[in-house]
């Protein structure tokens, strides 16, 4: 272990899996308590758009990507509201309209199509000091926004209409939220590449929610999921040789499994705690 972190590229994969998994994880709970968990594939397809654009311009395509999901998050919102349309929907037109602007500056430039290969597959190993300044400073900031809209984010994740009863302002919050999650996903997708960028989100906050006994537990334990799949995931595809990606998803999936069979054999009832949670 400590001749992998002799080397310098192992050392950013080991600090980006750790900012990836940290960001992430806090979303996905939200995401999976919405049902909203689409959103994030959603939102990982539509940003590949903005990857083709970054090799397009020269610009860095993981800043372009961040970008680029983002606005396309307040498209979702957008076409939710004046076109009256389910939520899945319109996740459906943002994504098809960023796979068809990368398809488009696919097919018309030729020479950087490996490059867009590591964007759908991960390349955590290739991470860069520019990418870590990125994936540090989206840390910061959804970690940094749910604490201090813990209880508002709470509230209206699970009773909307109490929240406005409270007098939290909905629309403004929701559009808020879904930015914070087009930045999760796009760290992400440095991780497990834009196919796998889903699993990041939901499998760590659904196995956590059957082992906690609070909101703020299920958080916690989101987290430390996460982050010990994602590190030993890196430290096994390093010794083995194997895709990091694929590593880390599967061992987040044997995590959501044990979960489930901790709670199936435990007895335990932890679907009432988030009830619970909506009226405090």
């Amino acid at each position: 272990m400590l001749e992998m972190l002799s080397y310098g590229f192992m050392q950013k994969a080991f600090l980006a899996g750790i900012l990836i998994s940290a960001s992430t994880s806090l979303i996905g709970v939200y995401l999976i308590l919405r049902r909203m968990s689409l959103l994030g594939d959603g939102l990982a397809h539509a940003s590949f758009g903005g990857v083709a654009i970054g090799f397009l311009t020269g610009i860095n395509p993981f800043l372009t990507a961040l970008i680029f999901a983002a606005i396309s998050s307040l498209g979702i919102n957008k076409l939710v509201e004046e076109a009256k349309t389910y939520g899945d929907s319109a996740i459906a037109v943002i994504l098809s309209l960023g796979m068809a602007i990368a398809v488009l500056i696919i097919g018309y430039v030729d020479g950087f199509g490996a490059n867009l290969f590591s964007y759908l597959f991960g390349s955590i190993l290739s991470i860069s000091n520019q990418d870590l300044i990125i994936m540090t400073s989206v840390f910061l900031t959804i970690s940094g926004a749910i604490y201090k809209y813990y209880s508002q984010l709470m509230i209206a994740t699970f009773n909307q209409d109490f929240a406005k009863i409270q007098g939290i302002k909905i629309t403004r919050l929701e559009s808020a939220f879904t930015i914070l999650a087009a930045l999760a996903v796009v760290v992400s997708i440095r991780a497990v590449g834009i196919l796998l960028v889903t699993a990041l989100l939901v499998i760590p906050g659904l196995a956590a929610l059957q082992i906690s006994k609070s909101f703020k537990s299920t958080l916690l334990n989101a987290a430390i999921i996460s982050e010990t799949s994602m590190i030993t995931g890196i430290y096994l595809s390093y010794i083995l040789d194997l895709p990091p990606s694929g590593t880390i998803v599967t061992l987040m999936i044997t995590a959501l499994t044990c979960a489930i069979a901790h709670r199936k054999y435990s007895g335990s009832k932890n679907a009432d705690i988030f009830e619970q949670c909506a009226i405090q």
